[in-house]
């Protein structure tokens, strides 16, 4: 199915990478009328705080804050409460942190949505990073086999949580959701147009190979924000989805 304009910009995430909210103000500024979801991200967030995201929110924006909770369940828990509070759209944990943290995080949002008229936010847990290689995996990391391997355990860990979804590389979305189903949403960082910067990056797609494997939402940060035009860089991804058969 062809996306349209708008479903297009949708499924892009901007990453927003700044250390302060002026410098991420500058971009939204440029980027503003294009309904891209807007991903605050650790540094944003510890500078600028949770007004920040209030403020995205009060201007229409649909959030991913990506803070990656790995705690004991009752603070994760605690956490979650919070962000949801703040009305974000998504967020993450770390799927490492085991079952009983990942459902901690579904009872926080429940205890902060009943009886508020908050909506529940897309809960997803972080795989591995698209920065692990397989030498990491196993060298450093200490986890044996393939890196799609360890991917997997922890998708289906977090599918039997309960949770929405998972952060993962485009390369591992297909299996992924012959493993969890096609409702089970892939949050994907490692998006590269072509002849962009490879970054600290290892497993990477263009964003229409990443559509091609089915993936719901694509993460694309300095490919966007680093460009010496924002605006026409975006476009441009849009364009390339839209234009996908």
């Amino acid at each position: 199915m062809k996306l349209t304009t708008e479903q297009a910009a949708g499924r892009i995430m901007v990453a927003l990478d700044y250390p302060d909210a002026a410098a991420a103000e500058r971009l939204i500024a440029e980027l503003q009328g294009i309904p891209c979801y807007m991903k605050v991200g650790m540094q944003l967030f510890y500078a600028a705080g949770p007004s920040f995201v209030e403020s995205l929110k009060k201007r229409g924006y649909y959030v991913f804050l990506d803070v990656k909770m790995h705690d004991i369940p009752n603070t994760v828990k605690g956490g979650a409460n919070s962000v949801t509070k703040l009305g974000v759209d998504m967020f993450n944990v770390h799927a490492a942190g085991g079952s009983a943290m990942l459902e901690a995080a579904l009872e926080g949002v429940d205890a902060a949505v009943t009886g508020s008229g908050l909506l529940k936010p897309t809960v997803i847990a972080v795989t591995h990073l698209t920065s692990t290689s397989q030498s990491m995996l196993n060298e450093q990391i200490g986890i044996n086999g393939t890196v799609e391997a360890a991917v997997l355990r922890y998708a289906e860990l977090t599918k039997a949580a309960g949770l929405d979804g998972v952060v993962a590389s485009p390369s591992e979305v297909e299996a992924i959701k012959a493993a969890c189903g096609a409702s089970f949403k892939t949050v994907t960082p490692g998006i590269r147009p072509k002849g962009a910067d490879v970054n600290d990056q290892s497993r990477i797609m263009t964003p229409s190979e990443a559509l091609r494997q089915g993936t719901d939402y694509m993460v694309i940060g300095r490919p966007i924000t680093a460009a010496p035009q924002p605006r026409a860089a975006l476009e441009s991804i849009i364009k390339e989805l839209i234009s996908y058969e």
